[in-house]
Parts: C-alpha cells; sequence; structure tokens
C-alpha cells in the first residue's frame, strides 16, 4: 500500500500520518489549504479544496494507491471556490451532495477518490490503538446524576446525528445546554460556558456532560468524532463533570496528556458499550 493522507484542521491527522509512517505505508501528504498547517507536515503539498484536479495528478504521479481522509474541513462556499477543470466537472453532483447533508458530501467525495482509481483507507485502519477504550480512563468516576446525564446526552447526539446536524451535545441535570450543529464541538462548548453556572456548573461544582457519538447513518470510514485534551480543556472551562463517547466509535487523542488533565480538574471520561441502555 502507497498511501496518501489528505489533511484537513486539527490534531488527528497528526497522528494518522505518524502511524502510516511507523507502519512504512506513507507515500504522500496533502495539506489542505486554508485547514492544515503546513509547517506541521514537512514535504507536503498544499493544494486548495477546488483543486481537485492537481491533486488527482500529483497522488497519480507519485504512485499513490490509497488515499486517507482527516482532520476537519469546513463546507465550502461553492460561489466563491475556483475549481479547476476536472473539479468543474465534478461540481454539479458535489453541489447536489452538498444539499443533501454533510455525511451525503463526505460520500460523494470518498467516491471521486475510488472513481479515479484510488482506494480508500480510514483513519481507524491505520492507528486502531487511538479509537477510545470501553470503561471509565483516568481517576475520577461518575454519579447517578452523571449516568442520567450522559444517557440523555448520547440519546440527544444520536437524535440529531440522524437528521445529519452534528455529533455532540451537552446535558445537565435533565436539561439540554447545546447540540453542536456547523460550529463544531469546541464553539459548542465555548457557548456553553456562556450560560449561568446555575445550569452549566463550575470548577467547585461541576455538572452537565459532553457526549459525542457517531451518527446513526454516517460511514464511519469518515469523520468519526474525536476527543482529546481541548476537548477536556473546553468541557472543564464550561464547569462540565465529564466527557462521554462510543468505545470504539471515536477517536481518543494524546490520551496520556489528556487523562492527566481530566484528573487535576475533577473530570471523568467514560467510554460507552457500543449498545446503550434505553
Amino acid at each position: 500500500m502507497k498511501l496518501a493522507v489528505i489533511a484537513g484542521r486539527g490534531d488527528l491527522p497528526k497522528h494518522v500520518v505518524a502511524a502510516a509512517r511507523e507502519n512504512s505505508q506513507l507515500k504522500s501528504i496533502i495539506a489542505l489549504e486554508g485547514f492544515a498547517n503546513l509547517s506541521d507536515y514537512p514535504n507536503a503539498k498544499s493544494y486548495r479544496v477546488g483543486e481537485f484536479g492537481r491533486i488527482v495528478k500529483y497522488l497519480k504521479k507519485e504512485e499513490v494507491t490509497h488515499v486517507c481522509f482527516c482532520g476537519n474541513v469546513d463546507r465550502p462556499d461553492f460561489s466563491k471556490i475556483k475549481p479547476d477543470l476536472k473539479a468543474m466537472f465534478y461540481l454539479p453532483g458535489t453541489i447536489k451532495a452538498a444539499s443533501k447533508g454533510d455525511d451525503a458530501l463526505l460520500r460523494h467525495l470518498l467516491g471521486l477518490f475510488e472513481k479515479e482509481g484510488f482506494q480508500y483507507v480510514s483513519p481507524q485502519d491505520v492507528c486502531a490503538p487511538l479509537l477510545m477504550p470501553e470503561g471509565t480512563l483516568g481517576d475520577i468516576s461518575l454519579n447517578d446524576i452523571h449516568r442520567a446525564d450522559a444517557l440523555s446526552a448520547c440519546h440527544i447526539a444520536q437524535s440529531i446525528g440522524a437528521l445529519d446536524i452534528g455529533q455532540g451535545a451537552v446535558v445537565a441535570r435533565g436539561v439540554t445546554l447545546a447540540v453542536e450543529a456547523q460550529e463544531g464541538t469546541d464553539a459548542m462548548l465555548l457557548r456553553v460556558a456562556t450560560l449561568p453556572q446555575a445550569l452549566r456548573g463550575s470548577a467547585a461544582n461541576r455538572v452537565g456532560v459532553l457526549a459525542k457519538m457517531v451518527k446513526p447513518t454516517q460511514d464511519t470510514r469518515i469523520d468519526l468524532p474525536v476527543i482529546g485534551l481541548k476537548t477536556l480543556q473546553h468541557a472543564a472551562n464550561a464547569g462540565l463533570a465529564g466527557v462521554v463517547a462510543e468505545a470504539g466509535g471515536a477517536f481518543f487523542l494524546d490520551k496520556a496528556a489528556t487523562i492527566d488533565f481530566a484528573n487535576a480538574n475533577g473530570l471523568f471520561i467514560l467510554g460507552l458499550p457500543a449498545k446503550l441502555e434505553s
């Protein structure tokens, strides 16, 4: 396998690149302009989202056989992107897919690379050890209120996911404080941090749970939820008690540093079994 990692924003692509390099699979890195930090990827090529033809030409020149997408990429403003000729050819179908939601758009983009002869490899295929394990991670345990909030937040996250809205939700004492949409998890948690402490809790009295769940209908090869140090930092700042995600259904990055931070700040981290109780 000769793998190209197509990197967007965030820390996950760095982990995928490192794992692919360690496994002697890495052939090329493409850092998407405006999203990936090129300084994080020495020798990477940088292309705009609309330069699909140039990307394909480069990958074929490098004799790449497999591609992996990872990292955040904002939904494109189709009125402002400057598509090259090949991207222009596929643009009507891309716009149509985007009108059906993020998951449909991602499936469409994956399909375009497959049409060009590349096989797709998911990030979890490259770095499976980074998937969320099952059980409590760290020293902080859940009480009955936390468990009820966690279960409620999971069900709400799955409900909005079924509508292809987002992957995250925050519940405190049975009250839904926020659901994730286009702004992403970090921005959602910043919004929660502006709510009255009586709703969300504080460092002295932590209340509320963030749940991040796979969308029920999404292609799990793309866009699994990610939890890491920044997630816990934002959750702590918002006064939350902890973070939960499905075991095997989310990436858990920077494990040691994230658990240390959670322990020091009184937050729990929980990997839930694949089948939730009702």
